[in-house]
């Protein structure tokens, strides 16, 4: 049994355990008594409780005021009471009645609410006994009993353990009173992670205490997908398997980038911001088996739990993944990194789940989210098979798709709604709180006119945390993520994350300009992208992905290849391969030497994606400079040459030459003789020492290789390679000398990135000075030389 499967049944078992000994959630229990309720925000100043949680608990305040229930609330914040009260006062004086409310009742609900709230600073442990003291005499003076206490801690989940054992021990309500501690996510990374924030949680706070928020269970729509499900029982239970089903869509389309949120994001990619989380919740929705009763949170709880007991483990084959072009010049500038560091954080993913149950063997769960995508949308679409074989009119509806969709907002229709073909079956209307739609836009869905389906919406639109904030104060524990509904999650989506890790995400400009670059495949079960074409520039530009063209001319009295990004590493891998050929027919071997740095990790990936006739076999992989860094250190040009080409290939092990760096367990010591040792491999193994093809990058600053300015050409030219030093940290390097490079049949130089354009300006009008510019020390004895340069680069 697979260790995640293994976690996720002891889970399950646990839970119904807890059931059976009566472990019930207090949704469940008898009615409460009605008594004072205090709320108390932690970051009650931030971004999200300016933007949702004060109006969602001024709509709750508006729903409860005349419930028999008093309340009273508390932004709680780091800063001292001068800063944080005028922060308070300005969320509160924006806040917005419900639509139904009357303008004088409206000003009454504001005015009462406003003398309820108030801003204590919450830093110490000190902070929290006198908010605790406070709260009780409050009680005392007013003569009120406490019915419970309600703590949502808006601040990173870093600090939730601290405030969670402030809680415990100086601000818990009495005995008899509720305590509800409301988390948003991140819960964790991985299955470690959120493992451990789980333990350190459980010291303070018990099971039924704790609320962690999934905003999109509060959606409309989503939050009445199984009351959908269980209304129309006679029509579903026949066809909701896979039997009827052909294939079910989980998607949830972006148009902002990243900007502001590079330092959370880059550590988190789409799969753990998004699919992991919310569209995992939505999948466990629509696949559970239906509770007997969907208002018993225990029992919704426990079946969402086995689903994630019937997943089929996920692998590397089961998801593709892509990034926005300007994504990674985001994170340099946001998070200060250097001109040469590129992100692998992937910003789109489509991922393919299958269950092995009976009710939906064989049916393709689909779960794809993306930055910058062409609009704003978020749905759950089942599909059904069409056995209907239409002869001539294609137009009659028993001819269309036949499907359900849970359409959570935006996009086209622009509102969030349940809609059900025409061809499928009339749905029943979920209660007073929704309302069939009768005039419809003209707009198409899905391969269908609006009028083609039945269509039923919200009569008033809530936002999501309106509808939580609901369920918290109600107890409807099933609309939040239990512990062992986390760690089944996490050890489901664990191993993918772990082997997506060094993987390549595929490029795409952006908005309308991506076109098909992201449209994917399914085959078998496996998913892979139906255009070829990859994307590769970290430029700004819009080139269209239609508009590559490969040109060719002379830089430096040498030949030059240039192209749009994705062209340019095209090309200079055909290239690559066709001189491996050549050398394997002429002497049953191909030397190629590679740089580090990350000018030649599209070239890898371009190889290991679409090269598979390459000669690996017959191939030996040499450096042509290294840093002097264990090898197995993330800074190593080895370790970067093996995570991103090395493991994707079937490479006899001896074929492969790093640059022994560590010698005598010291790194590049000059007494350990590492260059020597080195050019020795060399001789022995290279007739004549001659590469056959070696790949050069160029820095900002001219260099090439691990050769920096100042270094002098003299010292070297008996040497193939040699320690030298660099202005950069790691300081200490081995490589190549220009002896090395220049005997070799063929070299290569790819240069990339706009922000390359002034050095090869300068360069073209340069002669050769290798002291300052050490690439133009470059010039083959006897082989050829190729400048491959991508357009951007070129002319800026």
């Amino acid at each position: 049994m697979n260790l995640w499967k293994a976690v996720v049944s002891g889970l399950l078992l646990l839970g119904a355990l807890c059931v059976e000994q009566g472990w019930a959630t207090e949704a469940e229990g008898t009615r409460e008594a009605k008594g004072h309720i205090s709320v108390v925000i932690v970051g009650g100043t931030g971004d999200l409780a300016k933007k949702y949680l004060w109006q969602g608990f001024f709509q709750l305040y508006s729903e409860q005021v005349s419930s028999g229930h008093t309340f009273s609330f508390y932004a709680a914040a780091l800063p001292d009471a001068d800063k944080g009260e005028p922060a308070l006062f300005d969320i509160l004086k924006r806040l917005r009645c419900p639509a139904q409310v009357s303008p004088e009742r409206c000003a009454l609900l504001r005015d009462q609410f406003l003398k309820l709230s108030q801003y204590h600073q919450a830093k110490t442990e000190e902070h929290y006994s006198k908010l605790n003291a406070e709260i009780g005499q409050r009680l005392q003076q007013e003569g009120l009993r406490e019915t419970g206490r309600l703590f949502y801690l808006s601040v990173p989940a870093f600090a939730y353990a601290g405030i969670a054992a402030k809680i415990n021990s100086s601000c818990r309500p009495p005995a008899g009173a509720w305590l509800r501690v409301v988390l948003e996510k991140p819960f964790g990374h991985d299955y470690d992670s959120a493992q451990l924030l789980s333990t350190e949680l459980e010291k303070f706070l018990k099971e039924e205490e704790m609320y962690r928020s999934d905003h999109y269970l509060g959606k409309q729509v989503v939050s009445q997908i199984l009351t959908f499900r269980n209304e129309n029982r006679k029509f579903l239970d026949p066809i909701w398997n896979k039997h009827h089903i052909e294939r079910v869509e989980i998607v949830l389309k972006e148009t902002l980038d990243a900007k502001g949120r590079t330092q959370f994001y880059d550590q988190y990619g789409v799969i753990r911001d998004v699919i992991q989380n919310h569209l995992t919740e939505i999948l466990s929705l629509v696949a559970m088996v239906l509770p007997r009763d969907t208002r018993r949170s225990s029992e919704v709880l426990r079946n969402k739990l086995a689903v994630f007991s019937s997943l089929q483990r996920l692998d590397r084959a089961s998801a593709i993944i892509a990034q926005y072009r300007a994504y990674s010049s985001e994170v340099r500038e946001e998070l200060n990194k250097t001109k040469e560091h590129m992100s692998l954080t992937p910003t789109f993913a489509g991922v393919v789940v299958h269950l092995d149950s009976p009710q939906f063997e064989g049916v393709p769960f689909i779960l794809t989210s993306g930055k910058m995508l062409d609009e704003r949308v978020g749905y759950a679409r089942v599909l059904f098979k069409n056995q209907v074989f239409c002869v001539q009119n294609m137009d009659s509806l028993h001819c269309k798709p036949r499907q359900i969709v849970f359409y959570f907002g935006h996009g086209s229709l622009q509102y969030p709604a349940i809609l059900v073909s025409k061809n499928l079956f009339k749905p029943a209307v979920l209660g007073s709180g929704w309302k069939e739609v009768t005039e419809y836009k003209n707009v198409s869905l899905f391969g269908l006119l609006l009028s083609e389906y039945h269509v039923q919406t919200p009569v008033v639109q809530l936002e999501a945390y309106d509808v939580l904030i609901s369920n918290i104060f109600h107890a409807k524990k099933d609309s939040f993520i239990s512990t062992e509904n986390l760690l089944a999650s996490w050890s489901f989506w664990t191993p993918l994350l772990n082997s997506l890790a060094q993987e390549f995400p595929r490029l795409y400009p952006g908005g309308q300009d991506n076109q098909n670059l992201l449209d994917f495949q399914l085959q078998g079960r496996e998913v892979s992208f139906v255009n070829e074409a990859v994307v590769i520039s970290d430029g700004h530009g819009g080139t269209s992905p239609n508009s590559f063209q490969v040109t060719q001319g002379k830089y430096r009295t040498w030949d030059m290849v240039s192209a749009w990004a994705e062209e340019l590493v095209q090309r200079l891998a055909s290239d690559l391969q066709v001189v491996a050929q050549a050398a394997v027919e002429e002497s049953g071997q191909f030397h190629l030497a590679l740089s580090g740095g990350s000018s030649p990790l599209a070239l890898f990936q371009r190889l290991v994606l679409h090269h598979y006739s390459f000669p690996w076999d017959r191939t030996h992989i040499w450096m042509v400079d290294e840093r002097c860094v264990p090898l197995t250190e993330p800074g190593s040009n080895f370790r970067n040459v093996h995570d991103h080409l090395l493991r994707h290939l079937r490479l006899p092990y001896f074929n492969i030459h790093p640059m022994p760096v560590l010698l005598n367990q010291r790194l590049c010591v000059e007494e350990d003789g590492g260059p020597q040792v080195y050019e020795k491999e060399i001789a022995r193994i290279i007739n004549g020492s001659r590469f056959d093809f070696v790949l050069l990058g160029v820095g900002y600053d001219g260099h090439t290789a691990s050769l920096f300015q100042d270094t002098r050409p003299e010292v070297l030219q008996d040497k193939l390679v040699a320690l030298t030093e660099s202005p950069f940290k790691p300081h200490q390097r081995m490589s190549l000398t220009f002896s090395a490079i220049n005997r070799a049949k063929n070299i290569g130089v790819l240069v990339t990135g706009k922000g390359k354009h002034e050095m090869i300006s300068q360069l073209s009008r340069m002669k050769d000075y290798s002291k300052k510019w050490p690439i133009t020390g470059v010039n083959p004895d006897k082989g050829n030389l190729v400048w491959y340069i991508d357009y951007e680069a070129l002319l800026g």
